[in-house]
């Protein structure tokens, strides 16, 4: 439990009754477990008959730009505890925040991918690595369905990973293998799932909080991927404490870092750069002389790919207004992207039937005013 919810747990804990009485518009500390158009969940912290409310935020908070987010600690006022609704009247200080999915005061990220249907992709995984590392938050990496391979090629998985720096919880949602030292780890934290669809996040969700039951969707037989099912952001609370955040399914995470941070979003990167320095500040590991970074580890050539697409990123965000739009990004079937020259807007575009009548009104008009110039 955070420092934050013990001194909210302890302001409130002496009011009777969810303040029914004695001070009905005494201010109430919670968290925001979701949010759908301009209305919030919130989840009270304290004795309170009723545990969650629905919320509006305050005009004075949309006057000043005051974004309400799940996982946002709120003062909440004016409490209706007949119909279970209340007012956002202050969002705290945040200590970390995402933007997808848009979380605030996260603390570890569950990455969940699976080992078979679909098979796990190393440049997939990687590129869903890079961009948990560039969170600064925790990293909790999760392989599903370990039950459909064998315990060789588990362990063959497990020494790859080591290489790269990480040690990988191996769990089965179909043979409950797992769960609950997955659970120990999540206690007490804010945790957001993430990861591509298919592997079996809803699944896990449903392990892990046995009360819920979110909708699942099957595999794809033809692409081998998961349908997306979810449809927004929801914080879930763990049976052992601590609030779990389902996010929507997508296939692939944007890599918006600047290429000079790329290399420390990588766990071997990083321990050849504690061993030693670069010859230039400025080394991006890719030709320069006296680099320690650049050799012979596994996923150097993905740092490589994903360099290239980085400093083309830049390169298109640093362009002028009227040339803006001649990079289009592009997304491939296998998930990987690249930027691409657009097309020439045509020149020559038959017009509408619509633009040639009025243009023929025109002209016609304006040859009624030139005849009437002339009589004059």
């Amino acid at each position: 439990m955070s420092d934050w919810d013990l001194i909210a747990r302890k302001l409130n804990s002496d009011r009777p009754n969810g303040l029914k009485s004695d001070v009905p518009d005494a201010p109430i500390w919670g968290t925001v477990v979701a949010v759908q158009a301009n209305f919030y969940r919130v989840k009270l912290v304290g004795n309170f008959a009723t545990q969650f409310l629905l919320c509006t935020r305050r005009t004075r908070l949309k006057k000043i730009g005051q974004k309400v987010m799940v996982g946002d600690r709120v003062l909440v006022v004016e409490p209706d505890w007949l119909d279970a609704r209340g007012a956002i009247a202050e969002v705290f200080n945040r200590t970390t925040e995402l933007e997808r999915p848009p979380v605030a005061n996260a603390e570890l990220i569950l990455l969940v991918f699976a080992l078979e249907e679909p098979t796990l992709d190393p440049w997939q995984l990687s590129r869903f690595l890079v961009k948990a590392e560039s969170t600064a938050l925790q990293l909790c990496l999760c392989l599903n369905k370990c039950d459909l391979i064998e315990p060789a090629q588990q362990l063959w998985w497990q020494h790859r990973l080591q290489q790269w720096g990480y040690d990988a919880s191996y769990i089965s949602v179909e043979q409950q293998l797992g769960i609950e030292r997955l659970l120990s780890r999540l206690k007490g934290k804010i945790t957001v799932v993430a990861g591509p669809s298919g592997v079996g996040k809803s699944s896990l969700i449903d392990a892990l909080i046995p009360t819920i039951k979110l909708r699942v969707g099957k595999v794809s037989g033809k692409l081998q991927r998961g349908r997306h099912t979810t449809r927004h952001v929801e914080l879930f609370e763990l049976p052992g404490g601590g609030l779990l955040a389902d996010s929507p399914g997508f296939n692939q995470p944007e890599l918006d870092c600047l290429p000079s941070n790329l290399a420390h979003y990588f766990p071997e990167a990083r321990a050849r750069l504690q061993q030693g320095s670069c010859q230039f500040s400025n080394c991006l590991h890719r030709d320069e002389p006296n680099c320690v970074v650049r050799g012979d580890w596994e996923r150097y050539e993905y740092y490589l790919d994903f360099l290239d697409k980085a400093i083309a990123r830049q390169a298109a965000s640093q362009q002028q207004p009227d040339e803006e739009s001649s990079l289009k990004l592009k997304v491939k079937r296998s998930g990987k992207s690249q930027y691409e020259p657009k097309l020439q807007i045509k020149k020559y575009r038959r017009t509408s039937r619509k633009t040639r009548q009025q243009n023929l009104q025109e002209t016609y008009e304006r040859q009624l005013d030139d005849e009437r110039e002339d009589r004059l």
